[in-house]
């Protein structure tokens, strides 16, 4: 499993792991080398103890920094700067680096939309939920940053808020009082680390995205689908298949995932309240943390090139070393993700499959994308440290389309209406369990069911008008 923003774990032999060390991958910004400290780590777990000597040059140090600050223009100041992510210069740096701003034509505005009501129409005999499109826009990577940047931060500023907290308590008290004005430098540091890794990570993931919800959650406002033009066009000529065939099926995908959302209004919020949970499990390993500030050269701070150097993992990088103790959640998350992606492979493979030509191939070439690593994978491997495992998604399409030939489309996708309905992890891999739950429901037994319920419901009322008390438990637990 990868770390979050690209923090490595320690391994056992006290050697972090540099698999992934490019921008984007999980050796990138704040990632930890050997002898690494964390952002706000100040030898306090090095074997010479906490010294507070070392911080003789802290004035010069911080005079360095803010002359640093000043050379960065506004994307170290205003909205969006402050907190755990520096936003400002996340976005700064995925458009610098994404370039020209492409053109979108009219004629592709009209494919975009035309594709999307063609899909809607098909859809339509593949699952109950009703459209949950109002607009369908043609987006370029730039407008795919400034639209998905809002919901990156909900994804984001829980992992990095428990990395601050969870650095922060493990310093001891007296490292925090006589380093207080460094703090505050290096909280500033972590913020531009975050901001820097995900800056890279959607400036290199923007240009490949090609529908909204690809990475899982549709970021556009609600009710908005959108494709992307520009990558659809590169995608379409890749795979040397009619243009027409392709746009067509990533719309039906982008529509798909807007009626889940659409018909489980409590989907997204769940999938951000679970990133959540998991962030809150995040824990700093300070056993092999080395003496920080000792081995800081100043003069760093004057070179913004060699801060971000170090901010991104390369030789001196001051990343923590951190774990996860709370699997459970990550595992509820890939899940669900999981579910998600199953679900919209399964309606869209019955409601393209026998009306293009090439909608076979194109599902196969869907697949292996998310195999060997699409957008969504690299999204949230680089930038949450979640690996979406694509067995877990073919899974769930599997376990999606075998519940709908056994009880059908409606009772389906009612397992939607709550998030205690929908099957868990070990359903993926026997979906017979799903189906002979929802069998069980309609046979005789559920009736009885629901006649039990109604009786102790009426003993209820009588009970409170002086009625017999039920002999079942007072208590349901």
């Amino acid at each position: 499993m990868n770390q979050p923003f690209g923090f490595s774990a320690s391994d056992d032999d006290g050697r972090d792991d540099d698999r992934d060390s490019g921008p984007g991958g999980s050796g990138g910004p704040g990632a930890g080398g050997p002898g690494s400290g964390g952002p706000g780590g100040f030898g306090f777990g090095g074997a010479g103890g906490f010294d507070p000597s070392q911080f003789g040059d802290l004035g010069k140090m911080i005079s360095q920094f803010g002359q640093m600050l000043g050379t960065m223009g506004s994307a170290m100041s205003g909205p969006g700067t402050g907190g755990p992510v520096n936003y400002q210069l996340a976005r700064t740096v995925a458009l610098q680096g994404l370039g020209r701003t492409p053109v979108i034509t009219d004629a592709q505005r009209s494919a975009a939309e035309d594709s999307v009501r063609l899909a809607e129409l098909w859809l339509d005999d593949t699952t109950v939920f009703p459209t949950g499109i109002h607009r369908t826009e043609a987006w370029t990577p730039q407008q795919w940053v400034e639209q998905s940047l809002p919901t990156w931060e909900k994804v984001c500023t829980p992992v990095a808020e428990q990395m601050n907290s969870a650095t922060r308590g493990a310093m001891p008290e007296e490292a925090k009082q006589i380093a207080g004005p460094l703090l505050g430098m290096l909280d500033q540091m972590g913020g531009m680390g975050f901001g820097l890794q995900l800056g890279q990570g959607l400036g290199k993931l923007a240009p490949a995205v090609l529908f909204s919800s690809e990475v899982g959650i549709p970021f556009g406002d609600d009710g908005v689908a959108a494709l992307a033009p520009t990558a659809i066009d590169a995608f379409a000529d890749e795979l040397e298949l009619p243009r027409q065939d392709v746009v067509v099926f990533l719309a039906a995908r982008e529509a798909a995932h807007q009626r889940l959302f659409a018909g489980a209004p409590w989907l997204r919020a769940r999938i951000l309240a679970t990133v959540d949970e998991y962030a809150r499990g995040i824990r700093v390993d300070t056993s092999g943390l080395d003496d920080f500030a000792a081995g800081l050269d100043p003069s760093v701070l004057q070179d913004p090139a060699k801060l971000q150097e170090m901010l991104s993992g390369g030789a001196g990088a001051i990343g923590p070393k951190v774990t996860n103790v709370n699997e459970a959640a990550l595992g509820r998350l890939e899940t669900l993700l999981a579910l998600v992606e199953g679900w919209v492979d399964a309606v869209v493979t019955a409601a393209v499959g026998d009306r293009l030509p090439s909608a076979d191939k194109l599902r196969e070439t869907w697949l292996r994308r998310r195999a060997t690593g699409g957008a969504a994978e690299q999204a949230f491997s680089s930038l949450v440290g979640l690996e979406l495992r694509p067995r877990l998604a073919r899974e769930a399409s599997e376990l999606w389309r075998r519940v709908g030939e056994a009880v059908g489309t409606e009772r389906r996708d009612g397992l939607w209406h709550h998030p205690d309905l929908l099957p868990v992890g070990e359903d993926l891999e026997n979906p017979a369990a799903v189906i002979d739950r929802l069998l069980d429901e309609s046979t005789g037994d559920s009736s009885g069911v629901d006649e039990i319920e109604k009786f102790l419901r009426d003993a209820g009322g009588e009970a409170g008008q002086g009625g017999a008390p039920s002999d079942g438990p007072k208590d349901e637990t």
